[in-house]
């Protein structure tokens, strides 16, 4: 991924994360990465750190590997018709990031046989620590790997079927407002029974990532260490069946569902 030329078309919030992520990568040179924006004035402060500004799609894709979209997905087809007469099917790779916009719908403005991708990461990119789900047409297994190189660069990546994007948009990408409003309603709690908002929001901060990596690190079922903290009669599961008397567990899953329902449509 060393010498690996990467454009990101549309450079919004996330696309600012996929770049941070990039830079802060040992050994990825910024002059290898074109950003582009209508109004470009928002990213000229990436100038310094050696990155190519711009508001010219076609020069952006001209010169990349890899042809990052990072548009909304109504423009998707605007800008494949834009960019395609400068791509090259033979060397070039093309990755949406836009939710609902298939592989199909883009392989028609793009010459044929383009390795085309869609990728669903998240705001943690911006940290090195984005799940980043991944589908692909006409790709071989080694421009699939130089893709999962770049997204694994900002933290983990998986290969999906096409039908799961929208699911793992969801899960993904929209879990991350899932979890912080958890996490905003625990420090709440947390003032109430008397922190102040600092000392309650570094505790629920560090308690919410030991959770996540005791799971990642014991590789254990989340029920399996809830049962190592639910002591009979103890507070844990007081608060535990309070919470699921208002229906916490319920209301978590209807929430996922009523995001992939409102993607689906």
């Amino acid at each position: 991924m060393k010498n690996l030329k990467i454009a990101i078309i549309g450079c919004g919030n996330l696309g600012l994360s996929i770049v941070n992520g990039l830079l802060d990568t040992e050994g990825f040179d910024g002059n290898n990465l074109w950003v582009t924006r209508r109004k470009p004035d928002s990213l000229f402060h990436l100038k310094a750190l050696g990155v190519n500004v711009s508001s010219d799609n076609k020069l952006a894709a001209k010169a990349a590997d890899l042809v990052i979209l990072g548009v909304k997905p109504y423009n998707i087809p605007l800008i494949l018709k834009e960019i395609s007469p400068e791509l090259d099917a033979a060397s070039q790779t093309v990755i949406s990031l836009a939710t609902g916009v298939t592989l199909e719908e883009m392989a028609i403005h793009l010459p044929k046989d383009t390795a085309i991708f869609r990728a669903m990461p998240n705001i943690a990119a911006d940290i090195q620590e984005s799940i980043t789900c991944i589908c692909s047409q006409h790709a071989s297994p080694a421009v699939e790997a130089e893709v999962k190189a770049v997204f694994n660069s900002i933290g983990i990546s998986i290969l999906i079927e096409e039908h799961l994007m929208e699911a793992a948009t969801v899960l993904g990408a929209c879990g991350i407002a899932y979890v912080l409003r958890f996490m905003r309603a625990m420090t709440q709690g947390g003032i109430q029974i008397g922190f102040d908002a600092k000392t309650a929001n570094d505790i629920v901060n560090q308690t919410v990532k030991g959770a996540a990596e005791l799971i990642i690190k014991k590789g254990i079922h989340p029920e399996a260490a809830i049962d190592k903290v639910t002591t009979p009669k103890g507070c844990t599961i007081v608060g535990l069946n309070e919470m699921e008397h208002h229906g916490f567990s319920a209301a978590m899953v209807k929430g996922v569902l009523a995001s992939y329902e409102k993607i689906e449509k």
